[in-house]
């Protein structure tokens, strides 16, 4: 199925490079500053050093046809507002600890229903993947969302290079797990490693992206260095990061907040304002780093990808499978 040009807004929306590195600039002087916003969270103010930046840059990237055409999110809240458990439980928590996290050398585990299985240097792996920039939204079961700029590569042009045979129905992922580089795996909040899942039709969908970087650099370790998933019309909990193993399963993997709240968190988890978390609604979201002023946006179904990827629901109950 051809995928279209994504078109939100239009291209004077987005954010110029040039802005964006006098912004950079100007932060980077003051980074340890601390980053409030009247909606009642703190980004990370006495970071560690070089944690907010990611430093290196990516050469060789093209711009894909699958972009939104959105305002972004400033980088400093991209990189210090963020979940990653593994680190802690606090927005700022990743910002703070990553930096214990060594991303070189890094190595992928391909197993079960696969022609190719193996250990994968990253390195080789990035050597044969054509890069890209997708500007794409993510949105958090928190009800927050933010627009990114990630870099990576096609998640299908991986599976199909690994060859996985017809008993693959399911594509199963998993973080590192360490808990001396990760010390938030030292809590029981979570059943570590975590692991997350997709159906096969849902991995080779070409929304699907695994991202290496982010605003034209190496991803920052808070955000999920060296590769995550990015899997844009659902919330941000299945976009897991710093991927160490994926299996291809013939039944549905058994995923991390699936299994801790069930009644909560779906194996599917898209993006649906007709599906409320059991403690809140999915409604309306807040944009991170927008205007004080700025009002809650109404949520789209599928995160505004509906067009693209409703099809592999069709006649399901979305109520059920949420």
């Amino acid at each position: 199925m051809g995928i279209k040009k994504l078109t939100s807004l239009t291209d004077n929306d987005v954010t110029p490079k040039a802005d964006f590195d006098k912004s950079r600039a100007l932060i980077s002087a003051s980074r340890r500053q601390f980053l409030t916003r009247s909606s009642g969270f703190m980004v990370a103010g006495a970071l560690a050093p070089d944690a907010l930046w990611a430093g290196n840059k990516i050469e060789n990237y093209v711009t894909s046809q699958f972009s939104l055409k959105e305002k972004l999110t400033p980088y400093e809240y991209v990189t210090g507002y963020n979940n990653f458990y593994e680190f802690g439980t606090a927005k700022s928590d990743p910002a703070l600890r990553a930096h214990l996290l060594k991303t070189k050398p890094w190595s992928l585990t391909i197993e079960g229903e696969v022609a190719k299985p193996g250990v994968y240097n990253l390195e080789d792996i990035l050597k044969q993947q054509q890069l890209e920039e997708r500007i794409y939204r993510l949105r958090c079961v928190e009800a927050w969302s933010m627009v990114v700029p990630w870099i990576g590569f096609s998640l299908a042009e991986l599976i199909r290079q690994m060859e996985p045979t017809s008993k693959a129905k399911y594509v199963e992922f998993t973080t590192l797990y360490d808990p001396k580089q990760m010390p938030g795996q030292k809590s029981r909040i979570l059943k570590w490693p975590y692991v997350e899942g997709l159906r096969m039709d849902e991995a080779m969908n070409p929304l699907s992206l695994m991202a290496t970087g982010l605003y034209g650099e190496e991803m920052p370790n808070q955000n999920g260095a060296p590769l995550r998933l990015i899997v844009p019309w659902k919330y941000g909990f299945k976009s897991i990061k710093s991927i160490v193993k994926i299996k291809f399963t013939e039944q549905m993997p058994k995923t991390s907040w699936n299994e801790s709240a069930k009644n909560e968190y779906g194996f599917y988890a898209n993006v649906n304002p007709d599906v409320p978390h059991p403690r809140w609604s999915q409604r309306r979201e807040r944009v991170i780093g927008a205007s004080l002023f700025t009002p809650k946006r109404d949520t789209e179904l599928f995160n505004g990808y509906g067009e693209h990827v409703a099809y592999l629901y069709k006649g399901m109950n979305l109520r059920q499978f949420f």
